[in-house]
This record gives C-alpha cells, structure tokens and sequence, in this order.
C-alpha cells in the first residue's frame, strides 16, 4: 500500500511538465494552490530551494537543503501539501497565515527545522525529514503574505511553526561534495534574505469532481 500511495515520489519531472500546461497558465491563475508542485527562489540572493539524497555532517545529521543557481534542476521541486491536522484540498488557494507542508518530490521527505546549528552561519538548520512525505510537527510552515491568499507571483515568507525561524539564506556558500550551493537556513529576524516567489511548477486548479483532501500525501493525478 505505501509503494502505491507513494508512486508520485518517482514520477519523472519530464511527464509533470508534459501536462502542467492543461492544468495552469499564467493567465488561468495567479494564486498558490494545494496540490501544486513548485520551485522556489531565494528573491535576494537568486537560488532555488533545493535538496538532495546528501546529509549533514554535522548537527542532525538529516538531509541537507540548500540554494542552488541552476534553473533546470528536478531536485528543485517542493510539492505543497497540508498538515497532519488541516485539511488541505486540491486546487484550493494557500491562505495567507495558512500552516503547510513543502515535500521534496524527488526524496520525499519534508522541508524540517529544529534547534540544531547550521554549518556555515551557525544560525537554525534547516533540513529534509520524513520518509515517503511522512514527518512530524516540525516539517510545517506558515505562509506569510500581504492579502488574502499566497499569490504566485508574491514574495512571502516562510515561518516554521514550532520555532517561528523564517526560512533564509545569507550567502555563504559549501564546499565538496556540494560545492558553491548555498546554505538554506532559519533566522528569527525577518530581513531581505528570507523573502522567496514561486518559479516554474504546475498550479492545480479546483478539480471539477469535488475538492478531495490533500492532509495525506499526494498522488500521481498530475
């Protein structure tokens, strides 16, 4: 049951763009929805929120999150999900004070803060954490807007929920094996460097049928 619950963790970036324009255009929607699978960029320092099979070796030990430059990277896409306690249906707009979850598609596992100290700037580690899209309290976010709702082409910011950290980057840069990405981390000062806006994705609008619940992870309906 897992293996199939979970498919959508390996389905291939390629097929998700071959239908992404039946189901959004720019023109159809400006807004977030859940179910939507995203790239995020770092609006200060132009990096995409990225991760990748590669852990920390310090701190928790989990695995890493990063800013990368490079456009065309799959490791790049986060699908926006509910929490364990909100419902989160698909096509319905993110509210702006709305708690989240970002699952990394191609890993499965869940953007994640916690107390421990990240590796370069000593501020808050962020990380990827769960497995098959399933984590704890610590993997939510609130999406931090100005209206109602999380508009695409908005700068928010992103709170951890537990720590109240927004998710930042400040430049500094890692060496081998991931060499000149950036470190992705938290910081309780809101600043220029924790402002981000949705790139390349696919935006589900409100499916015709009915809106189903999206608190559970998502399926390969793409």
């Amino acid at each position: 049951m897992d293996n199939l619950r979970f498919a959508w963790v390996q389905l291939s970036i390629t097929v998700l763009f071959s239908c992404m324009f039946t189901l959004s255009t720019s023109s159809e929607m400006h807004f977030v929805t859940c179910g939507s699978v995203v790239k995020l960029l770092n609006v200060k320092h132009n990096v995409r929120l990225h991760s990748h099979d590669v852990r920390y070796g310090s701190g928790s030990g989990q695995q890493s999150v990063t800013g990368v430059t490079a456009v065309e990277d799959s490791n790049s896409y986060w699908s926006v999900r509910g929490t364990g306690d909100t419902t989160c249906h698909r096509g319905t707009p993110i509210q702006c004070g709305q708690n989240i979850r970002l699952t990394h598609v191609n890993t499965g596992r869940n953007l994640h803060s916690h107390y421990f100290t990240s590796p370069l700037s000593s501020n808050q580690e962020v990380s990827a954490f769960g497995e098959n899209g399933e984590g704890d309290h610590l993997d939510e976010w609130t999406v931090l807007c100005a209206g109602s709702v999380w508009q695409r082409n908005e700068a928010v910011q992103f709170r951890h929920t537990a720590t109240e950290a927004l998710l930042s980057v400040t430049g500094e840069q890692y060496g081998r094996p991931i060499h000149g990405q950036r470190e992705v981390h938290g910081m309780m000062m809101s600043s220029s460097h924790s402002y981000w806006r949705t790139m390349e994705g696919i935006f589900m609008k409100p499916s015709a049928t009915g809106a189903r619940d999206f608190s559970s992870p998502l399926h390969t309906e793409f």
